[in-house]
């Protein structure tokens, strides 16, 4: 199956007499707000981070009950799969979504992150930050930045050696190469922390990352042997890592990409490079809600509980401002993702790597 590549948006996109779109957002977000979306809804993350707290729990007990069992593995994807739902959370937490106070907010993240999940918060806040700003915009959104996968043409044909071979494969890889980004969001994380002496409060993340390693690392290694304490550790970062990237990619990759030098109003540029994933109140659980992307973009602030009915008031303004609003499901989205990636991969491609040279090299 082929793939279209991702509509670039105009340098200069037209724009409605009066700023007209962006005059009807004005509107959408009173309705929004009008409907009580934008109201905290405690009763739902209380539940939530109970439940999380009880399948943390759980999962520390079958590990002390399992003892010196290969099935520890499980125990092992179990706490991959509780730790990228806590992460979810923090996330919320992140854009003020749990919670009324910004600094309240704030603490609960930095204690979820970097306590339990062992991620820096400020390190993902300033990326995150800096996505919501200008999502798929060439040289502003650092999600689209080189980082062993390319997502732009121009990054592919840069690629050289064992980095362009990866590159020109890409697409049929990333799912494998997700295994490895528990580990690289960790590494990345402590290291900007550690070399950003400007970041207020950094030792407080520091210390709580490394508390978290020592307890989670050390726990593991005290009640398992050697080899299946390293097994354990490797299960859980490359659950981690899937969940996280299989969660977060389908959501702008393959969408459009916006020039370094566009100018787009606020719900263009936003709609235009998101994408939701349907499949309701299981999908919404799966992923933390962030299948509600273009809802998530727009109003970050927005409790989960209520992206849904969100999205029906989304769409319709969209409809009527003639917006382009892209959704699908699950299955569909990754097979964008790959077609996409390798579409670009092929930008670091050998000019010679045909059927016809191939054979002639043999020669």
């Amino acid at each position: 199956m082929s793939f279209a590549a991702p509509r670039i948006i105009p340098t200069r996109p037209r724009r409605e007499p009066g700023d007209a779109i962006t005059s009807t957002f004005s509107a959408l977000s009173r309705t929004i707000r009008d409907a009580g979306l934008l109201r905290r809804r405690y009763g739902f993350y209380i539940t939530l981070m109970s439940v999380l707290a009880l399948a943390l729990g759980g999962t520390i007990t079958g590990m002390i009950l399992l003892g010196d069992s290969w099935l520890q593995l499980l125990m092992a994807a179990a706490l991959g799969i509780v730790f990228t739902q806590v992460a979810f959370l923090a996330h919320e937490a992140s854009h003020r979504a749990v919670l009324e106070s910004g600094k309240a907010n704030d603490r609960l993240g930095r204690a979820l992150a970097a306590g339990v999940v062992g991620i820096s918060y400020s390190w993902w806040m300033t990326k995150h930050t800096r996505h919501h700003a200008n999502p798929n915009k060439v040289g502003k959104d650092p999600d689209i930045e080189v980082d062993t996968i390319s997502f732009l043409e121009e990054d592919a044909e840069k690629a050289k050696g064992i980095v362009a071979w990866i590159t020109r494969r890409q697409g049929y890889l990333f799912f494998p190469l997700l295994a490895f980004e528990g580990i690289n969001l960790h590494l990345r994380s402590i290291k900007d922390r550690a070399t950003d002496a400007t970041t207020p409060g950094r030792w407080i993340e520091l210390g709580l990352i490394a508390a978290r390693f020592v307890v989670v690392v050390g726990a593991v290694f005290w009640l398992l042997p050697l080899g299946m304490a390293f097994a354990f550790l490797g299960v859980q970062l490359a659950v981690f890592g899937i969940y996280m990237g299989a969660s977060f990619a389908p959501n702008h990759k393959g969408m459009a990409i916006v020039p370094r030098e566009s100018k787009m109003d606020f719900l263009r540029k936003q709609v235009l490079t998101s994408r939701n994933i349907t499949g309701g109140v299981p999908v919404t659980a799966l992923m933390g809600g962030l299948n509600y992307q273009i809802e998530h973009h727009l109003f970050p602030s927005m409790p989960r509980p209520a992206l849904a009915r969100a999205r029906e008031i989304v769409k319709e303004h969209c409809q009527q401002q003639s917006v382009p609003y892209t959704e699908t499901n699950l299955v569909r989205s990754y097979r964008i993702v790959i077609g996409y990636l390798n579409r670009v991969g092929l930008s670091a491609r050998d000019p010679f790597d045909c059927p016809t040279a191939m054979s002639l090299k043999r020669w």
